[in-house]
């Protein structure tokens, strides 16, 4: 696996949106809207992370007529272990004190 420096709060953001269902295809405007990223941010991140092997990309026919193709996304399984290691990272933890009667 790649190594990645620590994720972004954007970045876990978008590797936890993809990780609910990581074989799906995914496009980018629907991805902007469920973490409410802008596409300055997310565009980037979904570029760089095609470039480190983290995701598929390929380009769609819209089923409007008239509507030009989109890109869409997966995680590869190299994506899928970095999200995962990455939202975990980022789980709040809870601390449990002893009570004593």
């Amino acid at each position: 696996m790649k190594r990645l420096r620590k994720p972004s709060p954007q970045a876990v953001s978008l590797f936890a949106a993809l990780v609910l269902s990581p074989s799906e295809w995914r496009h980018g405007y629907d991805l902007s809207r469920e973490t409410g990223l802008s596409s300055g941010t997310l565009y980037p991140l979904l570029a760089r992370w095609k470039s480190a092997g983290f995701l598929d990309a390929e380009w769609r026919a819209s089923a409007e007529a008239g509507r030009p193709p989109r890109q869409v996304y997966r995680l590869t399984a190299e994506g899928l272990a970095a999200a995962r290691a990455a939202t975990r990272a980022r789980l709040p933890t809870t601390t449990f004190k002893e009570v004593t009667a």
